[in-house]
């Protein structure tokens, strides 16, 4: 056996908040021109572990200065480390059922926090023991085998008992002084208001000319318990202005260089305080992009709209179950994945637990290479972050060897057998194990579909009438697949997540249904719902993996972050099937053999024609412009597709139905927008219509209902199809990128049934509906003039008019939608390829 390569592994990530200004992609795209322009550097300064302050060498209490405590305190503290050992207070953590581990440092600053406040109690979500970090009481015990308690406080319960003293500590001379404390009515009580100082033990010495004076940043950082020191010696980071990195730096940034110390951005200051929590460092680092070797920071601890610029240039490195990952460069020498009795062995698994600030990633395969031995390859570690991963490539002389190292390192990881898994799919999560993600055989489309180069040589070269290959090149693009996953944060390089079994995806929505079901029976109150959130939200996670996973704790964020997202890989999964691996020749016209596996007639409409006229005008009466950011964006129709689908009822058989309406398609969704995760304000841009990543599963396979009810805009009607009279909300959610500004809107024919209900809040239930397939009308806060509206061929009617205010101002809808319940009832007609155009500055208005 040879091992080729090792790498040491590192402690868990930790989720970090969001910017609150734009989307990833937004920032993606403003960033790229810049990234490309900027110079090397052969420095890279540390990197912090500790949010920012130095290591730990003594205990936190001898960190602190004499001003952090009360006077009573400070002569218990001086004390309890004259006149006892670290053995002692071990003893009376123990005695008072409290954890009695770790370093000495630490044990001495828990003993003291008990001694003095008394003994913690018990968690309040989950009812195990609370424990002390030094910072913060944290709670460790678990939900289930998926998850840990996610509970932390800076005032947590105390029991409400005399403390007890070992027989060894009452006879020291210290007991007069700690028998003072064992009654709990004379315990004080924790004064909270230093631990609100977000900068407190921190140096921090600033450099340039800032948007703020330095004298009033010094100000903010002392009212914030920092210091602020003219020198960059013995500080905990350099805060420096834009301009001095666009002008070279000053002779300041290059001292902090060399002596290693992390210079930072303004808005490090602006987003610790503003939040009351110390940010990473690193996510805020100005040089660090700048060194040789990149810029080396975990995904999770950078600005997210850095995050998104790397994950649309990185290489998908796993792209199926039986693509060699890209690390091990063997696919280079002709590696395959090993097969033997009908078992591939390659196995992908993830990992999250935010209780323990843990989601990873983990990689398994025997890969064959002609001509030599087998190669067993291991990889485990946080998604963005390589450098930390632990990773090896062993070459096994004796094959049988090889599987049973394989199927020994299965077990390590997961807590369960290779065999029944692989052949008979017996699985089961164990407490803080990995789980798998089931991958697919095929290529994820990230990977498989057509790149920059290809785009324009494929339409060139295909059979296609021009304007159809133009719309299937679009289709297999690989950067609209990347970009719909990035949005979402389900864009790992290391795991498939647009190439995942069906076996997997149920699970996935078996799990979404439970989360959902549970929320509803518990009415999303109180301590018990609080465990049902964090607990399925990491079980969700571990599933369909996360760069940034957090805590769902609302219906819109379920709707958001895990109904919606799931829809959107089941869509691009559909997708990658059918694309395929693209990245070879394409003078073989790939184009025309997608189009067939597509399984649809599809033809342009001519621009003199009555069809074309009457599609430009309904978009035109219902649109308005798509705003993102402070810039919005008009529209203009480049061609109109007539589509007879396969998968959908044709044209002939939908006709005959009564009650039939062209409406613009897709669910009143919402874009991935990373930076509202942890706020309670929404800057998310409310969208409606057909992503373009998930277009070739509707022409392959027809429309799909909502896969679940929530009681928010876009799930509120249950398992149905929804469609909208305005193009405005198509048009919204159909927006694919800045520098990518074609985008496709869909027209189907829905017919409605002989009886329509007509709502404007959330039903509380919709199983009537579903059953019974009784058409539903959403009235929102905007309509369609109904003066306006016309009927089409065969009594189709349109309902296209100028938007107007309705009478439903306190709809949760912003315009009319209207649920179907039988796909048979719903079939496309018309794709609509649209070009978004900036319009201009959108000017803020006083209320």
């Amino acid at each position: 056996m040879k091992v080729h390569e090792t790498r040491s592994s590192t402690e868990g990530r930790r989720p970090m908040d969001d910017d609150k200004i734009m989307t990833r992609k937004q920032k993606a795209e403003q960033q790229k021109a810049a990234s490309q322009q900027q110079q090397q550097s052969p420095k890279k300064p540390r990197q912090d572990n500790n949010n920012g302050r130095q290591p730990d060498r003594k205990s936190s209490n001898e960190q602190s200065s004499s001003r952090d405590f009360p006077e009573d305190y400070k002569e218990l503290r001086k004390a309890t480390e004259e006149n006892l050992s670290v053995d002692q207070m071990r003893e009376i953590l123990q005695a008072n059922d409290q954890d009695g581990s770790g370093s000495d440092g630490l044990v001495i600053t828990k003993c003291q926090d008990l001694l003095y406040y008394g003994p913690l109690g018990v968690c309040p979500i989950c009812g195990s023991n609370l424990e002390f970090d030094g910072g913060k009481y944290l709670c460790k015990g678990s939900y289930s085998e998926w998850a840990t308690c996610t509970y932390s406080s800076r005032n947590p319960p105390r029991k409400e008992e005399p403390t007890k003293l070992p027989d060894s500590v009452l006879n020291s001379p210290a007991a007069d002084l700690l028998k003072k404390y064992r009654d709990p009515r004379h315990r004080p009580k924790k004064d909270l208001g230093n631990g609100e100082k977000v900068f407190q033990n921190m140096v921090i010495s600033l450099s340039g000319r800032m948007s703020r004076k330095q004298e009033t940043w010094k100000e903010e950082i002392e009212k914030h318990g920092g210091k602020v020191n003219g020198s960059v010696i013995g500080v905990n980071c350099l805060v420096a202005a834009e301009a001095e990195r666009d002008r070279g730096g000053s002779s300041k940034i290059s001292e902090a260089v060399e002596r290693g110390v992390q210079v930072v951005r303004e808005q490090w200051l602006l987003d610790c305080i503003e939040r009351q929590e110390l940010q990473p460092l690193s996510a805020y680092d100005m040089l660090s992009d700048l060194a040789v070797e990149g810029r080396g920071i975990p995904w999770d601890k950078q600005d997210p709209g850095e995050e998104a610029l790397e994950s649309l240039t990185a290489e998908i490195k796993l792209y199926g179950k039986r693509g060699v990952y890209k690390d091990t460069k063997l696919s280079e020498k002709g590696g395959t994945v090993f097969e033997r009795d009908g078992v591939v062995y390659s196995c992908a698994f993830s990992q999250c637990n935010l209780g323990r600030g843990v989601n990873e990633y983990c990689i398994l395969q025997l890969i064959t290479v002609p001509g030599n031995n087998l190669n067993l390859y291991f990889k485990r570690g946080k998604v963005g972050d390589d450098p930390g991963a632990e990773e090896r490539l062993e070459e096994w002389v004796n094959v049988d060897n090889a599987v049973k190292e394989f199927t020994k390192l299965f077990e390590t990881i997961t807590g369960n057998e290779f065999e029944p898994w692989e052949r008979e799919k017996k699985f089961q999560k164990k407490p803080f194990k990995f789980h798998l993600i089931d991958m697919d055989d095929g290529v994820d489309a990230r990977h498989g579909g057509l790149d920059v180069r290809q785009l324009g040589v494929a339409a060139a070269h295909s059979r296609l009438e021009p304007r159809v290959a133009f719309l299937m090149k679009v289709l297999c693009s690989r950067e609209i697949y990347r970009y719909a996953l990035m949005e979402m944060g389900h864009d790992p390089p290391d795991l498939p997540m647009g190439m995942l079994s069906q076996f997997h995806l149920k699970k996935c929505e078996e799990v979404l249904l439970e989360f959902v079901e549970k929320l509803k029976s518990d009415e999303g109150k109180g301590q018990r719902a609080d465990v049902i959130r964090s607990d399925y939200s990491q079980r969700w996670f571990t599933l369909m993996h996360s760069t940034r996973p957090f805590i769902l704790r609302n219906y819109q964020e379920i709707a958001d972050y895990a109904a919606a997202a799931f829809e959107t890989v089941k869509d691009i999964t559909d997708a990658s099937h059918i694309i395929g691996d693209m990245t070879g020749d394409t003078i073989d016209d790939p184009l025309s053999d997608r189009y067939e596996k597509l399984g649809c007639e599809i033809s342009p409409v001519e621009k003199d024609s009555a069809d074309y006229k009457m599609i430009v005008n309904y978009l035109k009466k219902t649109y308005e412009p798509v705003k993102l950011g402070d810039i919005a964006y008009g529209v203009s129709v480049e061609n109109v597709y007539a589509v007879e689908s396969r998968a959908a009822p044709s044209y002939e058989e939908i006709r005959k139905l009564p009650n039939k309406c062209l409406l613009w398609c897709g669910k009143s969704l919402q874009t991935m927008c990373i930076s509202t995760r942890e706020s309670t304000k929404s800057d998310i841009l409310i969208s409606e219509g057909t992503r373009t990543s998930n277009l070739m599963r509707h022409l392959n396979k027809g429309f799909q209902p909502a896969v679940c009810t929530i009681p928010v805009p876009g799930y509120m009607f249950g398992r149905a199809i929804i469609c909208s009279d305005a193009a405005a909300e198509a048009a919204r959610y159909g927006f694919t990128a800045v520098d990518r500004p074609e985008g496709v809107l869909v027209l189907a024919i829905a017919s409605l049934g002989d009886q329509v209900v007509e709502v404007n809040h959330p039903p509380e239930d919709t199983k009537s509906w579903e059953e019974g397939k009784i058409g539903v009308k959403g009235l929102g806060r905007k309509k369609t003039d109904e003066f306006e509206h016309f009927t089409w061929k065969d009594d189709i009617k349109v309902p296209c008019g100028k938007l107007i205010p309705s009478d439903h101002k306190d709809s949760p809808l912003e315009y009319n939608e209207y649920a179907v319940y039988d796909p048979k009832q719903t079939s496309i007609r018309f794709l609509v390829g649209v070009k978004y155009e900036e319009q201009g500055v959108i000017m803020e208005t006083e209320e």
